[in-house]
């Protein structure tokens, strides 16, 4: 049995304009500091962290490698969450995507998605550069708008979206296959994988690669009502990274799972901070141990009450407390006996 590691961080909802929160380094010591042992980075702004450079500099790599380990850190993941969303997107959300990518695309989605194919390549070399084997990404979407239709979706529209999707993901997979590396798609509302039956439907169109994998964050899954202990029972050979992020789920008469367009704190289903949300995550970390999840536990923050200061000096000792050091002998151990072959016989009572 593994032990999974951790605590990690994911840095993209911390990154921000002033110290330490505006550089990596920074940031390694602001996290170093509230004990978290490793750091998912997000690569979407080059003052950050400079995929294209990473891809191509094993020294810049190496550069950021000891730099982090200089505080105690190891990099978990590299994250492509906004360029993996512009690898697939419905025109119904051309003009609010259209910020998550580099000026120069913008206002032409051919080249933003072909920007975007550009990014996740360059993804794949980093990772292998820094050693990593898995990587933390989003699907984007073509069919969504159309999750719940009236008027009713015409038959094989949901088909084409998701042969699409793989075809344009394929490629991608190589890539990462190429390099070492798992791609874990975040499942979540807004996304073409949002749940285990789409994900089986996009693994289906890519030919069950072995590459398409899946980051376990079940704070998406009390949103929408799905059993998400059940969920790692059904897909944990899959699962190759993990999110630990809160949530609750009140319903009332007047609203519930699509929440009205209430804001955040007025809706029934809400993000919390770690331990404030309804999530067992008691029993989700006896699962990973069970089914030998060895990836990261990764903090991310979002939290429609708590400052993420708070959030995140809270997330380390929550993450550590939760994580299962497995057996590595069984607790029943010292009261085994010595057998043979023609024991086993009398013991059965076998001629």
């Amino acid at each position: 049995m593994k032990t999974i590691k951790g605590p990690g961080v994911f840095l993209a909802q911390f990154a921000g304009d002033t110290p330490p929160f505006n550089t990596l380094e920074g940031l390694a010591r602001w996290a170093a500091g509230l004990g978290y042992k490793g750091v998912q980075i997000p690569t979407n702004d080059p003052a950050l962290f400079d995929v294209s450079k990473a891809a191509e500099s094993q020294t810049y790599c190496d550069e950021v490698s000891g730099m982090l380990a200089s505080h105690g850190l190891a990099v978990t993941e590299l994250s492509t969450h906004l360029q993996g969303q512009l690898l697939a997107v419905h025109p119904a959300y051309d003009a609010l995507f259209d910020g998550f990518a580099a000026a120069h695309v913008r206002g032409n989605p051919a080249a933003r998605q072909q920007w975007a194919y550009e990014q996740l390549l360059y993804a794949a070399r980093a990772s292998q550069r820094l050693g990593l084997t898995a990587h933390a990404t989003f699907s984007g979407a073509l069919a969504w708008p159309y999750l719940y239709p009236w008027p009713q979706r015409p038959a094989g529209l949901v088909e084409q979206a998701f042969a699409e999707l793989a075809r344009r993901w394929t490629p991608v997979l190589n890539a990462f296959d190429a390099a070492g590396v798992d791609v874990s798609y975040e499942l979540h509302p807004g996304e073409d994988l949002h749940d285990g039956l789409t994900f089986e439907r996009f693994l289906d169109g890519v030919g069950g690669h072995s590459r398409a994998n899946i980051l376990y964050d079940p704070s998406h899954f009390v949103l929408q009502q799905l059993d998400y202990l059940a969920f790692i029972d059904i897909y944990h050979e899959r699962i190759k990274s993990f999110h630990v992020k809160d949530a609750e789920f009140r319903p009332s008469g007047r609203q519930g799972v699509y929440g009205g367009f209430a804001n955040w704190v007025d809706r029934a289903g809400r993000f919390r901070s770690l331990g404030d949300g309804q999530v067992d995550f008691g029993g989700i970390f006896s699962r990973m141990a069970q089914y030998d999840y060895d990836g990261w536990a990764v903090l991310e923050w979002e939290c429609c009450l708590k400052h993420p200061e708070q959030g995140a000096a809270e997330g380390a000792p929550f993450i550590d407390r939760h994580i299962i050091r497995v057996a590595d002998s069984a607790f029943d151990d010292f009261a085994k006996s010595a057998a043979s072959a023609e024991q086993y016989k009398k013991l059965l009572g076998i001629d």
